[in-house]
């Protein structure tokens, strides 16, 4: 297996190359954001280890661009901050997984080893069907260029009829997955779908008899 490491910290970077060499994997490695970026755009990657803070093009600006030049190489997020935002930063923005600095280096090929294991797949961090466009980095949502206000419980029921939007979601994994909560009642979800075709168009969600839900755009 093939694995891109990119980090700054130039002895990390040596004790990553040296212990994943001894696992079997062949390594690549990168001191800045930029050339990680060219690395990672220009060859077959298994998987990359990326850290957060690097010179000339952070972690998150490089996931990104990858993500936009549709390069869908598992990402491995490292990072000294251990805050619930920041890990949800790294996410958001389409890395597949988050390690906080200092770490286990068996946890770290624990990790990889996971996300080897997961079919490669598109993962795009901004949510396209038809025209309304979701990004849930920035948590805005829009139809046709213009943007849609929306609360959070919108905004969660959106992202996962979005996520699934080649298939029908009934109201029970909608209830399930959105309110986290098999006691909250079902017609919670009709209530919440009527509010984004209010705000969306009453075309954008719909109503599939007996079934469920299926976002159209």
């Amino acid at each position: 297996m093939r694995v891109l490491v990119v980090d700054d910290e130039r002895g990390l970077a040596r004790a990553l190359l040296r212990g994943l060499t001894a696992e079997g994997f062949a390594v690549d490695v990168a001191h800045d954001g930029e050339a990680g970026l060219d690395l990672a755009t220009d060859n077959d990657y298994d998987a990359i280890v990326l850290d957060v803070m690097l010179p000339r093009r952070n972690g998150y600006d490089v996931v990104t661009a990858l993500r936009e030049r549709d390069v869908w190489t598992p990402v491995l997020m490292l990072s000294a901050k251990d805050g619930e935002h920041d890990v949800a930063d790294g996410l958001d923005v389409g890395a597949d997984d988050y390690l906080t600095k200092p770490f286990s280096f068996v946890v770290l090929v624990a990790r990889l080893r996971a996300l080897l294991r997961r079919p490669a797949q598109a993962r795009p961090a901004v949510l396209r069907v038809g025209e309304i466009v979701l990004d849930p980095s920035t948590r805005t949502v829009t139809r046709a260029g213009v943007e849609v206000e929306m609360t959070t419980r919108e905004l969660a029921l959106l992202e996962y009829l979005m996520r699934h939007a080649d298939r029908v979601v009934g109201k029970v994994e909608l209830r399930d997955h959105v309110w986290d909560s098999s006691g909250e009642d079902l017609n919670v979800v009709e209530v919440y779908v009527g509010y984004l075709r209010r705000k969306l168009g009453r075309d954008a969600v719909r109503t599939v008899r007996g079934a469920g839900y299926r976002v159209v755009g």
